[in-house]
């Protein structure tokens, strides 16, 4: 199909951008780094020019065809979306409010904050989301990468993702 749309006069930039689009949606944290090859190669796009580009088109297509798939990020922000437009936007809960002034700590912005990295491994089991507020939205496959993000997040969040 690439060869088709090349020889068809298609744009070579339409073309990166929509690869660039693929990498996210389509494969996403199953293959993290095909999202970086694709920006890369929609620069490599506008600096090289046609009938060079053809290489550099060819070279992203068939890494990310090869690529695990995953659109577990994609249905996450399109969950969030829905949620936002069906439900309003929520309120920062108080601990993660930063409290510059004498009025925002009596208020109790920030009160009871836990920093991550003072933690053993970086992590504190707190809430961040607002009361009320659905407590995931990405839900990883095992696909790729995505094994990796769903057995830590499986690891960490127990309550919220299991097997």
């Amino acid at each position: 199909w690439l060869a088709i749309m090349i020889e068809g006069g298609e744009k070579p930039e339409f073309i990166a951008r929509r690869l660039v689009i693929l990498a996210s949606e389509d494969i996403s944290n199953a293959d993290p780094q095909g999202l970086t090859l694709a920006v890369s190669g929609f620069q490599a796009v506008h600096m090289i020019g046609m009938p060079e580009a053809a290489i550099i088109l060819a070279q992203v297509t068939t890494y990310l065809s090869g690529a695990p798939k995953s659109n577990a990020s994609y249905r996450a922000i399109q969950t969030a979306l829905e949620q936002i437009k069906g439900e309003g936007t929520p309120g920062v809960p108080l601990h993660l409010r930063n409290a510059p002034t004498g009025l925002m700590k009596a208020l109790d912005y920030g009160k009871d904050y836990e920093y991550p990295h003072t933690h053993p491994n970086h992590f504190v089991d707190v809430n961040y989301f607002p009361d009320g507020a659905v407590k995931s939205f990405y839900h990883p496959t095992v696909q790729g990468y995505e094994k990796f993000i769903s057995e830590r997040l499986k690891h960490f969040w127990p309550g919220r993702y299991k097997d």
